[in-house]
């Protein structure tokens, strides 16, 4: 069984707090779910849904039709009662009227009585988030209001919720990460509101200098001085930390940057969802230097590859970027398999205080001194690209791609970062074997023998070129023909995807 449920309203009417309360219901009863959030640019007002998807088994994405709607405005209706399936039901927000900022608490109740779960459940889950007279009298109004239409017994699965943002801040934290430094840019804020939250329990620094280009600077000052640093940002941020990334290349100062993605150029859309930016964490930044590019496809993968960002980062002194988007970063994933165990990332380098430790933007000797003697310069220049070549050594040790569905398909779909869920979900049952590539750079050579083995090659990208195509053409000298592009920021359904996909099969 799966099931679809929308609930819309204006920002600010607590249509978050439905999602919250259904999903930590459903999680206790052992059901998988996932919750994806649209919103505009706005504060107050506009249009906001969130699509709540729960299934007895494992589920990363929602479909087209929606089973149901819960309505906290005219306008919800209005704009998704088309999606509506024939048999779909809606709860009205106009039928508890008079419970002002209640009104949320009453609609969750009304959609738990109708997913037939037992009242003492949600009343239990009231209590815990806010255990007051008047908000557990709207929950029980709501339940008495509607009649079950499902029946959902309790399983006994042991599942966990999280958003990518609350698994990066946790892989950092299991790196023992010293300093956050960001200035906010959605969607990559959440990851410092999540760290901001927990400092004191983990002994950590998260701070907001004034802009971008003082946020990598600073960090590179802080990581010089023997500090675990990561930095956050968007497109138009990253861009003004490009400058301060080829400083890192060139003084071999260990440092994370966490690129959470969003539809550009410019503003773009800024709320929405793209993978637009491969590209520029690639190549952003001048000169040549080593880097690594690491885009995890769902939280639990989110907290395993920030700590071998980590990990990379301070081995190697090199650039350890953790791309992600908002779709990754905000919607709710549901899982009951736990992280590999954590790599322990320890500061063995010289650091100010133990040693004198001297470090330049320019050209220098092994003593750290400014020089532009062109023979140091070419030995300096073949030390980072070997330096590469070890890095990409050690990424080996790591699952720099995974391999799902049926392995022994000739027709390959091809993807990386959020796409993974919804791809496995469209793919469910077919003759299709699913390449989720997690290290971009360095990619693993193992890439290019899975794409020989295929017939029917299929790339699958949220960006109007198709960046990882023409990564893998660079790469492997293949050229995939066939692919399947979103770019309107908004992501993959499952089921139009599966449509897409078997048109190509």
């Amino acid at each position: 069984m799966r099931l679809n449920i929308l609930i819309g309203g204006k920002a600010g009417q607590g249509i978050n707090k439905v999602s919250e309360i259904v999903s930590q219901v459903l999680i206790r009863q052992g059901y998988f779910t996932f919750n994806y959030r649209d919103y505009p640019s706005l504060v107050r007002g506009g249009h906001n849904f969130n699509i709540l998807a729960l299934s007895e088994e494992r589920v990363g994405s929602f479909e087209s039709k929606l089973d149901g709607m819960v309505a906290l405005d005219e306008k919800t209706i209005e704009l998704h009662e088309k999606d509506l399936k024939k048999e779909g039901f809606v709860i009205r927000f106009d039928q508890f009227e008079g419970m002002g900022r209640n009104l949320n608490i009453a609609l969750a109740g009304a959609l738990i009585k109708i997913l037939g779960i037992d009242k003492q459940v949600l009343i239990d889950e009231i209590k815990k988030q806010f255990d007051n007279d008047e908000t557990i009298a709207a929950a029980e109004k709501g339940f008495e209001s509607a009649e079950s239409k499902f029946d959902l017994k309790k399983l006994d699965n042991n599942v966990v919720m999280m958003t990518g943002s609350q698994a990066v801040a946790q892989g950092a934290i299991n790196s023992d990460i010293d300093l956050y430094l960001a200035y906010p840019m959605t969607p990559a804020t959440g990851v410092m509101h999540e760290l901001a939250s927990k400092q004191l329990d983990n002994n950590l620094m998260v701070f907001q200098p004034e802009n971008e280009i003082t946020v990598v600077n600073a960090a590179l000052g802080a990581s010089f001085a023997g500090a675990k640093a990561m930095v956050g940002t968007s497109g138009g941020g990253y861009d003004l930390m490009t400058e301060g990334l080829s400083l890192q290349g060139i003084s071999e100062i260990p440092l994370v940057v966490y690129l959470a993605t969003r539809p550009g150029p410019g503003t773009g859309i800024p709320t929405y969802s793209s993978q637009t930016e491969l590209d520029v964490a690639l190549y952003g930044g001048h000169g040549e230097f080593p880097r690594v590019v690491i885009a995890p496809g769902d939280p639990i993968e989110c907290i395993e590859k920030t700590n071998e960002a980590f990990h990379l980062a301070e081995k190697f002194g090199c650039l350890s970027i953790v791309l992600s988007d908002k779709h990754l970063a905000e919607s709710e994933f549901s899982s009951d398999r736990k992280p590999n165990k954590n790599l322990v990332v320890k500061v063995k380098r010289k650091v100010p205080g133990e040693a004198i430790v001297k470090t330049s933007s320019y050209e220098h000797d092994e003593l750290g001194n400014t020089t532009e003697s062109g023979e140091i310069a070419v030995v300096n220049a073949e030390g980072r690209l070997a330096k590469y070549d070890k890095i990409k050594e050690e990424c080996k040790k790591f699952e720099m791609f995974k391999i799902y569905g049926d392995k022994d398909s000739k027709n390959l779909v091809i993807s990386w970062g959020s796409n993974k869920t919804v791809i496995l979900d469209a793919i469910a049952g077919e003759d299709v074997k699913f390449l989720h590539i997690l290290y971009l750079k360095p990619l693993s050579d193992e890439v290019q023998k899975e794409m020989e083995k295929a017939d029917n090659i299929i790339l699958v990208e949220q960006n109007v070129t198709g960046q990882l195509g023409r990564l893998l053409r660079e790469k492997t000298g293949i050229k995939i023909e066939k692919k399947i592009l979103k770019f309107d920021g908004r992501p993959f359904t499952s089921d139009k995807l599966r449509e897409e996909l078997l048109k190509l099969k």
